[in-house]
């Protein structure tokens, strides 16, 4: 019988029984389940509500019903119509009438909001922890990059050289940024909803406080209407999945790019390619076309879940069910590509050497020219007229830029220096840029924000 059978004159129809369950899915919210119960049991206790031997009986139940779920032995029942009921039912299995008690002061809005919030708090945990691995390794391969440049894009056309290591680097900040968000994320959601009932609290005289500092959260709701209509949580963190997602989406474009023989800027080591049922030369970057492909199923989930949410009056509505299939796949997806991507950077190979042909193209350099112009008192926007304008004349002409410099009165032999492979580059000095001595700042730089997120993320993992 279901928790709200008592109220139906007739059995719930099989059909609609079949439509409204969640078990296939909302099992994975075990864990959370039980470990909200137990503080919940602890506050009953705390509030005198049930007395301490029920509550020993109570949890040591929970605490028997969550092995049994960990270790794959737990029956389920067909009338289980959620994770929820099924563990109540098992826990007044094993206790009888006792655990009638442990659904005092709680509603199944209250219970599944907080189970939801605590899992959402682990994954999200687990996820930034991928991400930062993800950051050492881009850390680490561009340490060793050392010297290495290749050209730099803008509209995919090769636009100046850059460091290898400052490419790295520019996916690793953006991991940072997904870093960032998924801690605020997780500051806001770490509040209980334990103790909002139905939608209104309750007149027993319940500790919501106190369960709250159990469950390791920053506090209990303010507003009980609000905390069980509340899912900006899960909005929030398929948000920064997609953003992530769209993140490894770019990352994955380039390693699908740049290890095309037509770039050969990038060779993938044999157990992150696959190869091809007819094609025996083929090595393909199948790994970093998923991570690409994925990142469209991500941004499905969050526009999804925001349709849903967008016409619901307050407070519960059984639509918020369908919060968690996208925010389980999300999580999911969101891990398999990590690791995978991590794997792929760990091992790929740079062929230097054709990154650094295609950068030392002399009309790479064209910008520096300008510059060395402005640094003779000449107009940026004049010194960008006469380069571009030798420029359109080395390629309508066939002529090597260097020839057109050297017989240029602005330019004459000093400015052939800047044409010297890697000579560009290493001028630059701009902090945050892409000169030797700035890029090797920010390696400092960046190394520091890796420890200061894993700190960080070592005080999430310890509640």
């Amino acid at each position: 019988m279901t928790l709200w059978g008592s109220r139906m004159g007739v059995p719930p129809a099989e059909e609609m029984m079949a439509f409204t369950a969640s078990l296939s899915f909302d099992r994975r919210l075990a864990a959370s389940d039980i470990e909200a119960s137990i503080a919940h049991v602890h506050g009953l206790a705390k509030a005198g509500i049930v007395e301490l031997d029920e509550a020993e009986q109570l949890v040591e139940a929970l605490q028997r019903t969550g092995d049994e779920l960990s270790e794959g032995v737990f029956e389920f029942q067909p009338d289980d119509e959620d994770i929820h009921t099924a563990i109540e039912r098992r826990v007044r299995e094993l206790v009888g009438d006792l655990g009638a008690k442990l659904h005092t002061g709680r509603s199944r809005n209250d219970q599944v909001a907080t189970a939801l919030r605590l899992y959402t708090r682990e994954q999200v945990t687990l996820v930034a922890g991928l991400v930062i691995e993800l950051q050492r390794t881009l850390l680490r391969r561009a340490a060793e990059a050392g010297h290495a440049y290749l050209p730099g894009y803008t509209h995919l056309q090769r636009a100046q050289p850059i460091l290898l290591a400052h490419h790295l680097l520019a996916h690793g900040w953006a991991f940072g940024r997904d870093v960032d968000r998924l801690f605020a994320t997780l500051e806001r959601l770490n509040c209980s909803p334990l103790g909002a009932g139905a939608l209104a609290g309750s007149s027993l005289p319940l500790v919501p406080d106190e369960v709250a500092a159990e469950l390791a959260m920053t506090g209990r709701f303010e507003n009980s209407v609000d905390a069980v209509a509340d899912r900006d949580f899960v909005a929030e963190t398929l948000f920064d999945l997609a953003l992530l997602g769209v993140h490894l989406s770019r990352l994955g474009e380039e390693i699908v790019l740049f290890s095309t023989e037509e770039f050969g800027f990038v060779r993938l080591d044999d157990a992150w390619a696959t190869g091809s049922s007819m094609l025996p030369q083929k090595k393909n970057p199948d790994v970093a076309e998923l991570a690409r492909g994925k990142a469209g199923r991500l941004i499905g989930h969050l526009a999804g879940f925001l349709a849903t949410l967008k016409g619901l009056p307050l407070s519960y509505n059984r639509d918020l069910q369908e919060d968690k299939e996208p925010l389980f796949d999300a999580v999911d997806q969101v891990t398999l590509a990590l690791v995978a991507l991590e794997g792929l950077m760990s091992t790929c190979g740079f062929d230097t050497e054709a990154m650094q042909e295609a950068a030392d193209s002399p009309t790479l350099v064209a910008t520096d020219l300008a510059e060395w112009l402005v640094a003779r008192q000449v107009s940026f926007r004049e010194a960008h007229g006469i380069v571009g304008s030798l420029v359109r004349e080395s390629v309508e002409r066939k002529v090597p830029i260097g020839e057109l410099l050297e017989a240029h009165p602005a330019f004459g032999e000093e400015a052939l220096a800047l044409l010297e492979p890697g000579t560009a580059l290493r001028r630059r000095r701009t902090p945050g840029g892409s000169g030797p001595d700035a890029v090797a700042l920010q390696m400092e730089r960046f190394a520091e924000r890796i420890e200061s997120e894993a700190a960080r993320l070592a005080t999430w993992a310890r509640r």
